[in-house]
């Protein structure tokens, strides 16, 4: 039986590679296409491209004569298309996975036993410097989202700007076991302020938020989650020097 046949134009220049048009290749390949893969080397190319098909941009597919269009046309002409939804927990899951798996990782290394207070320790202090690293990727931008509940934030602007220095800070001393008497007030403090926040935001006033807590481009929605963020935060500030105080 004879392949189907898709006709492909994309950028390529020396300095510059479509993405979406290696994608659309890749798709086409996936799908049991036999794909013409015609490149315009020039910007003159594919300005003369874009005039004659009176499109605006590139890459174009075509298939049986007819044109689909770009990568997100041709996904849907092809059935995969992902739907777009306005709340993710994605970003999040990641996040402490590979939080939990850096835990064992650090307890392998060290030759301890896996299921016991020490790894969750670990754990909790990892997930906290990966949740300021992410913050810290666009302070700007997760500054800015912050100032929608938080109440420090919103009487203190530059407390947006503080609070991911903070988080990773304090997560950083809680893994080293190193300054637990600066570590954990500044956990207490920023986790303390934060559950009160959640709770005022979702609980009394009824909004629907997204948690800054990836980002400022953060698609999780604030509300049970970031809650118990903020309290797991406030437990380790409790429970690191009571144990290094030797008292549990």
């Amino acid at each position: 039986m004879a392949r189907k046949t898709a006709t492909l134009y994309r950028m390529e220049t020396p300095d510059h590679t479509c993405p979406y048009g290696l994608k659309s290749r890749h798709l086409l390949r996936r799908k049991g296409y036999r794909v013409e893969d015609h490149l315009l080397t020039s910007r003159a190319e594919v300005d003369a491209f874009k005039a004659e098909h009176g499109v605006k941009t590139t890459p174009q597919t075509f298939i049986g004569g007819e044109r689909i269009g770009g990568y997100e046309a041709l996904e849907t002409h092809l059935g995969v298309a992902k739907r777009k939804s306005e709340t993710s927990y994605a970003p999040v899951i990641a996040l402490f996975s590979i939080a939990a798996l850096m835990a064992l990782a650090i307890v392998w290394m060290m030759g301890g036993p896996f299921l016991d207070l020490h790894t969750v320790e670990i754990f909790i202090a990892t997930a906290m410097v990966l949740l300021g690293l992410q913050k810290l990727t666009n302070i700007d931008a997760f500054a800015t989202m912050f100032l929608n509940y938080d109440l420090l934030a919103r009487r203190w602007v530059p407390y947006g700007r503080v609070y991911p220095f903070a988080e990773a800070g304090a997560g950083l001393l809680m893994l080293a076991g190193s300054l637990i008497w600066i570590a954990s007030p500044v956990a207490l403090f920023i986790g303390g302020i934060g559950a009160v926040s959640v709770i005022k935001a979702v609980y009394v006033d009824r909004r629907q938020l997204k948690c800054a807590c990836m980002g400022g481009d953060s698609r999780v929605p604030l509300g049970f989650l970031s809650l118990t963020e903020n309290l797991v935060m406030v437990a380790m500030a409790i429970w690191m020097p009571l144990r290094m105080l030797g008292w549990i």
